[in-house]
């Protein structure tokens, strides 16, 4: 057996999504593990954190047990042993940083979304194609237990012929005055690259597009629903971006469907993340754990309502839940296994560079619909 070291550069290691998930839930697993295998050898991740905050990154790296950590990105991107470089700070910083990586030599992968603009993603995938470096971005929603039953069924051919589809997302985020906001205040403003439709679209189309098929084009709502807001100082500011979007989308089989996020909204539904998919053959429901299934054999004969008396039908009842495996992987996890597959040994990664500048695209056409208020065609 060979061990095959790499070095990663975890770039916002102190954020939550960095510590929490890719650290904690994922690459330290590993590590602690012996190291992932790859044929007959064992990929072995050797970590280095950069932060911006010492006194944080100093905790984190304690936490962990690890022993390389900086706040100086050249001084990090210095080091050949470390390969690679995983982005996972604020948005706005991202292109930049990822250039200078790729300038560097390093094999990179990112969080969503890669890049602001679709444009600005293509100028990355160049310089990395030009450095011959591997590049990989961080497709996690789809590997989510409930979202992997959805996908088993669409292979199995349960739903027949597709005809639509709703996904509904979000919970209510406080303003910071009411109570502490849940995120963090640079999701509010453009400025910090911020707006629900760039931080969350990119997700829906690689969960979309990996279970129904592609998309042809949306038509796209959005409002700030909570314009004024607290920040971590207690100082008011104004939210310049959305907090809420609903977007109609067309597939290319021709089912319609529709995309419902909001930070301004109470749950009374399945899950934080439902996706439901309707077809000939029948329908299914996925949270971020259970799926839910009803047959065109099991679906009730629904003829009207009776607007006089509540006839207290049980419609939840007349569901099944969806077998799957008893527990799975971290999502986060699975992503990670894939890319330092991929950089090790070559295994192919269907999560590159490329898959991230379509998801940017998803939301480019969304607050393009917004601003010219008409459908906008995918493409690309």
């Amino acid at each position: 057996m060979t061990v095959i070291d790499i070095g990663i550069i975890v770039n916002g290691a102190t954020g939550r999504i960095a510590s929490t998930q890719h650290l904690a839930n994922a690459l330290l697993p590993i590590r602690a593990e012996g190291g992932l295998a790859a044929g007959q050898d064992r990929i072995v991740p050797r970590l280095m954190l950069l932060g911006r905050n010492e006194e944080r990154l100093a905790g984190i790296a304690q936490k962990f047990g690890i022993e390389r950590w900086t706040t100086d990105l050249d001084d990090a991107l210095a080091q050949a042993d470390y390969p690679v470089f995983f982005d996972a700070a604020a948005t706005k910083q991202r292109v930049a940083t990822l250039t200078k990586a790729i300038a560097a030599g390093k094999h990179i992968y990112s969080e969503k979304p890669v890049a602001p603009s679709v444009d600005e993603g293509l100028t990355l995938l160049r310089a990395a194609q030009a450095a011959n470096v591997k590049h990989g971005a961080v497709e996690d929603k789809i590997h989510l237990p409930g979202l992997q039953k959805l996908k088993a069924l669409a292979t199995q051919g349960f739903f027949g012929r597709v005809t639509s589809f709703r996904l509904d997302f979000g919970w209510w985020v406080f303003d910071g005055a009411e109570r502490e906001s849940q995120r963090p205040s640079w999701n509010y403003q453009s400025g910090g690259g911020g707006g629900l439709t760039l931080d969350m679209v990119p997700h829906w189309r690689y969960v979309i597009e990996g279970i129904l098929g592609p998309i042809r084009r949306v038509v796209t709502a959005a409002a700030t629903a909570i314009p004024e807001r607290v920040d971590e100082a207690g100082k008011r500011y104004r939210a310049d971006v959305d907090d809420t979007s609903l977007t109609l989308a067309e597939l290319e089989s021709g089912a319609v469907g529709a995309i419902i996020c909001s930070w301004a909204t109470r749950v009374r539904r399945d899950d934080l993340l439902t996706l439901q998919v309707d077809g000939t053959g029948g329908s299914a429901v996925a949270g971020l754990h259970r799926c839910h299934v009803q047959s065109a054999a099991d679906t009730p004969a629904l003829r009207h309502f009776n607007p006089d008396v509540d006839i207290g039908a049980d419609y939840r009842g007349q569901w099944k839940e969806a077998p799957g495996a008893a527990r799975a992987s971290n999502p986060y996890r699975v992503g990670w296994e894939a890319y330092l597959r991929h950089v090790a040994t070559g295994a192919p990664l269907t999560s590159d560079l490329s898959a991230g500048i379509r998801d940017v695209r998803l939301a480019e056409a969304c607050r393009r619909s917004v601003a010219e208020g008409k459908w906008i065609a995918l493409g690309g």
